[in-house]
């Protein structure tokens, strides 16, 4: 707002000064609004500052690369243990087995999902490739992911049955968790994202409970 002057023609003066201001601030920010930057000149408070600091916080300030590589070597992690877990059905005997390895498939899924929204929302790809995904190579053989199973190790649970099955499933999961657990911890030590450092905490409290749970059931079979 202008001060009051005290005669009518300055007023009117002044007036028309500010009506001409006023229009060439506007054409100046039409002229800017083909720009990827599509804020006011000058502008930097009320709705335009308030809708560029809610997209402000950009994807690399709210995650940074250990987030991807945590995810991206997540989700395979994962997809082997739901894998395993899924053997379960036909192959377990003992009740307490079957239910871990339905708790583990009920757990983890979901999580798939959750990381594999996070890459695709920082635009990053959904998993490395040498992953143990289907047709790849698992472990030693192909990837440097902690407690990952060789095709060998798949291979031979695929075939066990009964007490045995209970047996090389509690001991290849516990080596399984014991990695992912790791892959966590390094995530908490060296993340930026929130979500991706909770979910981490998650899988350190969960997993480790499960460790504990079939180092119960080794003790009895």
């Amino acid at each position: 707002m202008f001060t009051s002057p005290r005669s009518s023609a300055p007023r009117r003066a002044l007036a028309a000064a500010g009506t001409a201001a006023v229009l060439a601030l506007t054409l100046a920010a039409c002229g800017s609004d083909d720009s990827k930057d599509s804020s006011m000149p000058g502008m930097h408070h009320g709705s335009g500052s308030a809708a560029a600091s809610s997209s402000s916080p950009s994807s690399s300030g709210r995650f940074n690369g250990a987030d991807v590589t945590f995810a991206q070597q997540m989700i395979p992690h994962h997809q082997q243990a739901v894998e395993m877990a899924e053997l379960a059905e036909g192959r377990a005997f003992d009740p307490d087995v079957k239910d871990l390895a339905a708790a583990i498939e009920k757990a983890q899924d979901p999580e798939i999902s959750t990381m594999r929204g996070w890459l695709k929302s920082w635009g990053k790809p959904g998993s490395s490739t040498a992953s143990g995904m289907p047709g790849m190579p698992h472990g030693a053989g192909g990837t440097d992911m902690a407690g990952m199973m060789s095709d060998e190790h798949m291979t031979a649970l695929k075939a066990a049955q009964g007490t045995a099955f209970d047996k090389m499933f509690a001991q290849m999961m516990i080596d399984h968790h014991e990695g992912a657990i790791t892959m966590a911890q390094d995530e908490q030590k060296s993340g930026r994202s929130a979500d991706a450092k909770k979910l981490a905490g998650t899988v350190i409290t969960n997993q480790t409970a499960e460790i504990a749970k079939m180092n119960r059931i080794l003790g009895r079979l």
